[in-house]
C-alpha cells in the first residue's frame, strides 16, 4: 500500500513539473508573437510609405518627359466678344449662385481626403508606450485599463486589447514588468530594472543592427 501512494505522489509531482513548464513554455512564445507583431506592422507601414515615394517619383519623372516633348502650339486668335443679352426685369442670378456654391462646395469636399496619421519612423514602439504608461501608474494596471489609456493618449496607435495584452506578457517575459493575480484579473506593475534594461536595449540596438 505505502509503494501504490509512492508511486501516486511521484506521478502527480511529475504533472504539476510538466504544467509549470508548459505555462512557462507559453508564455515565451506569447511574448515573441507580441513582438513579431510589432515587427511585422512597423515592415507594413515602412513598405507603404516606400510604395507612395515610387509612385510620386515616378509620377513627377513621366510628367516632366511629357512636358518636354509637347510640341508648341500655335496661339489662336482672341475670340470676338459679342455684346450681352440683357436680363429681363425680374430675372434673380440666385439660383446661378446657389449652383456655383453647390459646385464649390463638391470641388472642396473632393480635394480635401481625410487621412489617418500613420506612426511615423522614429517613434516610440508600443512595447515603450506601454512600458511607460504602467510605470506613470500609482497602482497596477490591467490589461484593459493600459488599453483604454493607450486609446486616449495616443489615439494615433490602433492596438487592440489582445496586443497590449501581448505587449504586456512581453515586458514580463523581459524581466520589466510584474504580473499579480486578484480574484479572476490579472494586473500589471513595472520592476525597478525596467528602465536600465530599456536603455540597455537602446544602446545594444545600432550594434545590433
Amino acid at each position: 500500500m505505502s509503494d501504490s501512494n509512492t508511486l501516486k505522489s511521484q506521478y502527480s509531482a511529475q504533472v504539476e513539473a510538466d504544467l509549470e513548464r508548459n505555462a512557462k513554455e507559453q508564455e515565451r512564445v506569447t511574448a515573441e508573437l507580441a513582438a513579431l507583431q510589432e515587427q511585422l506592422q512597423t515592415l507594413d507601414h515602412d513598405r507603404t510609405l516606400l510604395a507612395g515615394m515610387r509612385e510620386a517619383l515616378s509620377t513627377q519623372g513621366g510628367a516632366a518627359a511629357v512636358a518636354g516633348k509637347a510640341p508648341v502650339t500655335p496661339q489662336a486668335a482672341p475670340p470676338v466678344e459679342l455684346p450681352k443679352a440683357r436680363k429681363p426685369k425680374g430675372e434673380s442670378a440666385a439660383p446661378k449662385q446657389r449652383a456655383k456654391k453647390a459646385d464649390g462646395k463638391k470641388a472642396s469636399a473632393k480635394q480635401a481626403p481625410s487621412v489617418t496619421q500613420p506612426r511615423t519612423p522614429g517613434s516610440p514602439t508600443l512595447r515603450e508606450l506601454v512600458l511607460n504608461l504602467i510605470t506613470a501608474s500609482t497602482e497596477p494596471r490591467s490589461a484593459a485599463e493600459v488599453t483604454t489609456t493607450l486609446a486616449e493618449t495616443h489615439p494615433e496607435r490602433k492596438a487592440g486589447g489582445t496586443v497590449v495584452r501581448n505587449t504586456l506578457e512581453s515586458l514580463v517575459a523581459r524581466g520589466q514588468a510584474e504580473r499579480t493575480k486578484q480574484n479572476k484579473s490579472v494586473f500589471y506593475t513595472p520592476l525597478p530594472a525596467a528602465a536600465t534594461s530599456e536603455d540597455a536595449d537602446k544602446k545594444d540596438a545600432p550594434a545590433n543592427a
